[in-house]
C-alpha cells in the first residue's frame, strides 16, 4: 500500500482574455479621447472641457471597477499587474501635460511626475524576469491623490473659484511628495527582487 499522499492539482491561471483586462485596454483606448476633448477646448472651459471630465472620470472609475472585479472572481493576471499601472500612467501622464500645456499646473511638477512613472514603468520590465511588482499601497495612494488633483484642475468652474485652483494645488503637492518617496521605494523592491531571483538561480 502506497501510503505518500498525491500532490494537489494546481489551480489554473486565469485567462487573460478577461473583463477586469478588458476595462484595463478600455482605460487605455478612452486617453486619445480625453487629448482630443481637452485640445478642442484650447483653455477656454467650454462644454469640450466637461466632455474631458467626464471621458476621465469615466476612465478612473475603470480602474477601481477592473481591480474589484478581478479581486472578487479571481482574475488577478500577470498582465494585468502591468497593464493596469502602464493604463494609468497614459491617462494621468496624458493629463498632466495637458494642464501643462495651457499654463494651469508647472511644467517642473509634470516633468518630475512623469520622470518618476517612466522610470518606474521601464524598471517593472526590467526586473520582469525576476518576477512582477505589482502596485504597492503607497503606489495606489499616489495615484488617488493625483487622479483628485488633476479632477479638481480639470473642472470648467475652477476660473469662477479662485479658492479650488489652492486646493487643486495643495493636492498635487501631497501627491508629488508621495510620487517621490514611492519611487524610490520601488526601486528598493526592485533590487531586492533582483537580488532574490539571482540567488534562487544559483541554488
Amino acid at each position: 500500500m502506497n501510503d505518500s499522499v498525491a500532490p494537489s492539482p494546481t489551480a489554473p491561471s486565469p485567462s487573460n482574455w478577461n473583463l477586469p483586462n478588458a476595462l484595463t485596454m478600455l482605460r487605455i483606448v478612452l486617453v486619445p479621447f480625453f487629448i482630443w476633448f481637452f485640445l478642442l477646448d484650447g483653455g477656454a472651459y467650454s462644454w469640450w472641457r466637461w466632455a474631458a471630465v467626464v471621458v476621465f472620470v469615466v476612465a478612473i472609475y475603470t480602474d477601481k471597477l477592473d481591480g474589484d472585479i478581478a479581486r472578487a472572481r479571481g482574475l488577478i493576471t500577470s498582465f494585468g499587474k502591468i497593464a493596469d499601472p502602464i493604463a494609468d500612467k497614459l491617462l494621468i501622464g496624458s493629463a498632466l501635460i495637458m494642464l501643462s500645456a495651457v499654463g494651469e499646473l508647472w511644467w517642473w511638477v509634470t516633468i518630475v511626475m512623469l520622470v518618476r512613472e517612466i522610470g518606474i514603468t521601464l524598471l517593472r520590465f526590467v526586473v520582469i524576469r525576476y518576477g512582477v511588482m505589482a502596485a504597492s499601497k503607497g503606489g495606489k495612494l499616489k495615484t488617488v491623490l493625483q487622479t483628485l488633483a488633476i479632477f479638481v484642475y480639470l473642472l470648467p468652474v475652477t476660473p469662477a473659484l479662485p479658492w479650488l485652483s489652492v486646493v487643486a494645488l495643495i493636492i498635487m503637492l501631497i501627491a508629488l511628495a508621495v510620487t517621490v518617496v514611492t519611487g524610490v521605494d520601488y526601486v528598493i523592491k526592485a533590487l531586492q527582487l533582483r537580488s532574490a531571483g539571482r540567488r534562487n538561480r544559483t541554488v
